[in-house]
């Protein structure tokens, strides 16, 4: 097993939990607010979306991930989205383990 095929398992386990926040809007919301620990952002979003949430996580100091497609992101967690932000600090350290921080 991979680490980005344990990295999309943990994404399924935190959405199960309630631990995740998922879209665009949510997720800046929730950035601001300081109540998620990871952003992790699609690699096939618009390139001005990525800037977006970039530029956004670098304000308030929020790690970013960009990787695995809307597909992979959408399967693993079982909605359709490109953006989604980590509540739990314990996945969000687990997940930038797994893969690397932007």
């Amino acid at each position: 097993m991979t680490n980005k095929d344990k990295f999309l398992n943990l994404l399924g386990l935190a959405t199960k939990a309630g631990k995740l926040v998922s879209g665009d809007e949510t997720t800046v919301n929730a950035v601001r607010k300081n109540s998620v620990s990871l952003v992790i952002v699609a690699t096939d979003a618009s390139e001005a979306t990525i800037k977006k949430m970039k530029d956004k996580c670098n304000y308030y100091e929020t790690p970013v991930l960009v990787s695995c497609t809307k597909a992979e992101l959408s399967h693993a967690i079982g909605k359709s989205r490109a953006i989604i932000g980590v509540s739990d600090n314990g996945f969000s350290r687990k997940m930038r383990e797994l893969m690397t921080v932007e």
